[in-house]
């Protein structure tokens, strides 16, 4: 790969957190007992022996991936190889490694930083998407799973960091540059969108002024397809008797193009012998365009009828029937997501020869996002009733809801007309809508502060004692803007446009053939749709802003010992936080206008902790940590607004909103584990964890009356009694488990088989909390029991191959559900199988520095599942996301 390995940034780096860039103490070097350590290997392995040399010497207990060298992961995104570290997983969106699950629980309990510093987020949740950062400018992640006292910043189940390149550090100049192409082999879904993309890198390394001054810089730019076939399950209704049935479905062929630019850049000083002097900064440009087509059919939840004798059942299910009357709506649906995140820093460390330290460091973080949603439809007639209608014979199965025969040309554009098709748009300014544009922004900042003075102590059981002090800044709001669509000129209908008419898209998946296809961002910029004002006050009910500022206390010893032949290495202490949480926003829409409301809470959280090592000649290393944990809340679930709206699936009014007062998840916790290492080769270890919470987080559904606000009902409706969910605290629940894992290069077995490995791990969770005082146990969302990764690889003589599958169980996600609430559903078991091969031009031939490879993603084209939570049967989204191939080449002057 390109060239040597990044052994010299861990060792400089260390195995402690990397709290505001260096403010932990690094750890010792590598024990070098292994004769074979001493060899310098390149590529993957190394990659490999670096991890390894970061958990052997780590305090606390850590995974690690490292850079095959500067600026290439072993994977296309930093997503990918964070998921293949022990006890870890991937969420996927639409085909990408989005999000991370750290010992199977959800993201949300979970932290990110990079180097050290809180990073904000480009969604309303707390965590981090992972797909923002290029893969290339990055040396290496760390997956922190129990803190210390000096990790202000830490994660329920773990703690992210993300390093970026130290130019002193690395010693040597380097000069890089890379190009892949990449392939999705579902083909274009949708025919005005791409099947082919590519990705180009650039690094630059440097050292001047005798070795006191040191620069880096990297980029990466990406121009990316991801095509998927999505079925979505509205859901299933109950008959009269007592049998469930397809209520409706709303199926889409996607197809989204991904563009981002990342910058990274840092600067480092050796002013004196005894002062380093850090700044750095990284600038990302983000922009995900998407088209949706489909149509959606509303079946058993609307005047569409069952036929009679036309069904078959399983059980009380019926899998197959017939329905008349179908009115259908045709969707064309853009989606734009536009984010630029800036984050950076200036870091000061002092280290005296008389053993004193002192760190300072300021870290500022903000995403600008702007999240686009505009909506179109057609179909045969304006209002229900009115136009031609559809049978329809259907099975539902282990893929969803299919139709086996239809009668209507779904592409015909004088059939299918622009319309406002079931009257859905009755409570509209104009009396209907034939679209809807709704553009969510996001702002979120974030400023960071932190001091550390610490002294070396010799000669004693401790070896240094630290004490610090850290201030976060932290702000976060959504301002919604959204408008109905309209035809220009008042028009109920209109035939497409010939200029507009696009290739129609194909959905003999699902079984209807063809669509009427066209670009909605074009028709609107044109003038065939207008706006016009949503003039509900429950508009600006949705927004909100969340202000949380935690002053942070800390205090910690490192251990350093001997135990008989052993050796004892930790620390212990304590850290103090005190945060200050306020939300702004609309409450009381009953009133002639709206009222603003700012209401928070205030509240102390004092963590200790402590972790022990026990180091034995033999490479045997038993950890044992103990610690109070904290994760904070999703800011949505701060908000003080209200969102509510009548839902027309379960004919009622249904809102949400958010509890100002809400308090983190907590929870007493204790490691322990048993490692045992080959040099700095490999190792294979156990992992055990008991985490007891004290307090957590679910959304309660009570009743609410709508009485006095401002609600949009369609025609014929009048009740005003509904319900609410809401996030509230929970008392009383436990998430513990076990981790088997290792890194084993098979030459430390025999010889003959040098260049052979096997890296991976398997993970078992297991939670339970009652969401309520009488409610029964359940599972935390978004958690899954099992977790498995394993890559077999060979390395040798230049050439590179290697095979890699993740595994995940199924869990209870929260989705997005018909009429907008946030729903639990059941996500199944999925397997992702990647592989990769390559080779390195070795030294003396004609191409010595360059390296090409193949890789290919989701090779058997595992699809995403999801069902209802006490039926399998009912299916409720089913995804299938192709492979994707990259072929490319990295070069090293």
């Amino acid at each position: 790969m390109l060239g040597a390995s990044i052994l010299a940034i861990v060792a400089a780096t260390g195995a402690t957190p990397a709290l505001a860039q260096d403010a932990a103490p690094q750890a010792d070097a590598a024990p070098q007992d292994d004769p074979a350590s001493t060899i310098v290997v390149t590529g993957f392995r190394a990659a490999l022996q670096n991890a390894v040399n970061v958990k052997k010497n780590a305090q606390t207990v850590v995974e690690s991936v490292s850079a095959e060298d500067i600026g290439k992961l072993p994977d296309a995104s930093i997503g990918e190889s964070i998921a293949r570290l022990p006890g870890l997983t991937s969420q996927r969106l639409f085909g990408r490694a989005n999000s991370i699950a750290i010992r199977g629980a959800s993201a949300d309990l979970s932290s990110t930083t990079l180097n050290g510093r809180p990073q904000t987020s480009t969604g309303e949740q707390r965590n981090v998407e992972f797909d923002q950062y290029p893969a290339e400018v990055v040396s290496r992640v760390d997956v922190f799973k129990t803190p210390q006292a000096n990790l202000i910043h830490q994660g329920l189940v773990g703690t992210v960091d993300i390093r970026t390149i130290r130019p002193l550090d690395y010693g040597k100049r380097l000069v890089a540059v890379g190009a892949r192409g990449v392939y999705a082999d579902l083909g274009k879904v949708n025919a005005d969108s791409k099947d082919k993309g590519y990705r180009l890198t650039g690094t630059y390394v440097d050292q001047f002024a005798g070795d006191r001054i040191g620069v880096a810089l990297s980029v990466a730019y990406s121009d990316e397809p991801y095509q998927s076939k999505e079925f979505e399950a509205w859901g299933y209704a109950d008959t009269p008797a007592g049998e469930k049935v397809i209520g409706g479905i709303k199926p889409f062929g996607v197809s989204t193009q991904l563009k981002r630019l990342g910058i990274q850049g840092s600067v480092q000083m050796r002013a004196t012998d005894t002062l380093m002097l850090t700044f750095d900064g990284f600038y990302g440009d983000f922009s995900d365009k998407q088209i949706k087509r489909g149509v959606e059919f509303p079946l058993y939840w609307s005047a569409a009828q069952l036929v009679p004798g036309s069904t078959t059942k399983q059980g009380n299910f019926i899998d197959s029937g017939t329905f008349t009357n179908v009115e259908a709506v045709v969707n064309n649906h853009g989606y734009e997501r536009k984010s630029t995140i800036f984050s950076g820093g200036f870091n000061a460390k002092y280290t005296g020869d008389d053993g004193w330290s002192a760190m300072f460091d300021f870290g500022y973080s903000r995403t600008d996002r702007s999240e686009l949603s505009l909506e179109t439809n057609a179909g045969t007639g304006p209002g229900a009733g009115v136009g031609a209608v559809d049978t329809l014979d259907f099975t539902s199965g282990k893929t969803g809801t299919r139709f086996t025969s239809s009668l209507l040309d779904y592409a015909n554009p004088g059939l299918m007309v622009l319309t406002d098709p079931l009257g859905w748009g009755g409570g509209a300014p104009l009396g209907h809508q034939e679209g809807y544009y709704n553009d969510r922004i996001i702002d979120d900042e974030v400023k960071s502060y932190q001091v550390e003075f610490g002294k070396e102590i010799e000669g004693g059981f401790l070896s240094k004692i630290s004490a610090g002090l850290g201030y976060t800044d932290r702000t976060k709001s959504k301002t919604p803007d959204e408008y109905f669509l309209n035809l220009a000129g008042g028009a109920r209908s209109l035939v497409l446009p010939d200029q507009y008419r696009l290739a129609a898209t194909d959905l003999s998946f699902i079984g209807v053939g063809p669509i009427l296809s066209y670009d909605p961002f074009k028709l609107l910029n044109d003038g065939v749709y207008v706006k016009t004002l949503n003039p509900s006050k429950d508009v600006p009910a949705k927004a909100y802003s969340v202000t949380e500022r935690v002053m942070s206390l800390y205090l910690m010893a490192d251990i350093k010992s001997t135990v008989g032949s052993a050796d004892l290495t930790g620390n212990f202490g304590v850290l103090a936080q005190n945060t200050e949480q306020k939300s702004r926003g609309f409450v009381n829409l009953a009133a002639a206008s709206l009222v603003p409301t700012t209401r928070g809470a205030t509240y102390w959280d004092v963590l200790p902790s402590a972790n022990l090592s026990l180091r034995f000649p033999s490479d045997f290393v038993i950890r044992l940590a103990a610690a109070r944990e904290i994760q904070r809340p999703r800011f949505e679930d701060m908000k003080v607004s209200l969102d509510y709206g009548y839902n027309t699936a379960s004919g009622i009014i249904t809102g949400t909103g958010g509890t100002p007062t809400l308090r983190p998840y907590r929870a007493w916790a204790a490691d322990f584990n048993i490692e045992k290492y080959f040099g700095t080769k490999g190792y294979i270890g156990l992992q055990t964890f008991y985490k007891k919470l004290d307090s957590y987080v679910y959304r309660d559904t009570a009743a609410f009356d709508y009485t006095g606000l401002p609600v949009v009902l369609p025609p014929g409706a009048t009740n005003l009694q509904g319900t609410i969910t809401r996030p509230v605290n929970g008392k009383g629940g436990k998430l513990y488990g076990f981790e088997i894992a290792g890194t084993v290069p098979f030459d430390v077995v025999t010889p003959a088989l040098d260049g052979f490995g096997l890296t991976g791990g398997l993970g078992y969770t297991k939670t339970s909390i009652r969401p309520g005082p009488n409610a029964d146990a359940e599972d935390l969302p978004d958690y899954s029991r099992w977790v498995a990764n394993g890559t077999l690889f060979f390395e040798k003589w230049g050439f590179s191959a290697r095979g890699s599958v993740r595994y995940r169980s199924s869990f209870v996600g929260q989705f997005i559900g018909f009429g907008g609430e946030r729903e639990l559903r059941r996500a199944l078991s999925e397997t992702i199988v990647d592989a990769q091969i390559g080779y390195d031009f070795q030294k003396g031939s004609a191409l010595e520095g360059v390296s090409l490879f193949l890789q290919g993603q989701n090779l058997t084209d595992e699809p995403f599942v999801s069902v209802d939570t006490d039926s399998k049967a009912q299916v409720r989204n089913y995804q299938s996301y192709g492979r994707r191939f990259m072929a490319g080449f990295n070069y090293r002057f």
